[in-house]
């Protein structure tokens, strides 16, 4: 990524300036700082596996369910729609990564599952992935870490609460 590229991810905490709401300024810092994670694991998955980002997470959905998943799960699971995970996973098959079956209880629905050179890459890119991460928050030392895990598991236990009560 260019430099100019990453100056521009760091640019959304500068549009809300000093003078903002400091819950406004913690968003955009969160979300600066998840991009900033994103862009670097996005560029390490093309160079070390060449793969995209959707394409782990969805692998990495399969590999927590053995006995594979319905796409309108994975769908529900990642958050994106039937049709990004119908094109993941025709890209996935083709590389003989995923197979994809037909449900015998419902002739629309699919079931994906990995194939064992599928679960033997995804091991590869989950080791590699788990060492980004160590890397990537190596900023913090191991009480900075738990002390920001704790306010911010504080933090989504509101926003749980929050969505429950706006239910």
């Amino acid at each position: 990524m260019s430099r100019s590229n990453l100056d521009n991810v760091g640019d959304l905490e500068l549009r809300s300036g000093a003078s903002s709401h400091m819950g406004l300024r913690l968003w955009l810092r969160l979300l600066t700082t998840t991009n900033l994670v994103q862009t670097a694991l996005r560029k390490r998955l093309r160079a070390e596996f060449d793969t995209t980002l959707p394409r782990f997470d969805l692998m990495a959905q399969l590999e927590r369910h053995p006995d594979g998943l319905k796409m309108s799960e994975l769908s529900r699971r990642l958050m994106v729609t039937g049709g990004n995970v119908t094109g993941i996973t025709d890209q996935l098959e083709k590389e003989g990564l995923v197979t994809r079956t037909e449900d015998p209880n419902d002739r629309r629905a699919y079931t994906v599952r990995l194939t064992p050179s599928g679960r033997t890459l995804f091991d590869r890119m989950a080791v590699a992935h788990e060492q980004w991460i160590v890397e990537l928050l190596g900023g913090l030392d191991l009480d900075e870490k738990a002390r920001v895990h704790q306010k911010l598991g504080k933090l989504k236990s509101h926003l749980l609460d929050t969505l429950k009560r706006d239910a």
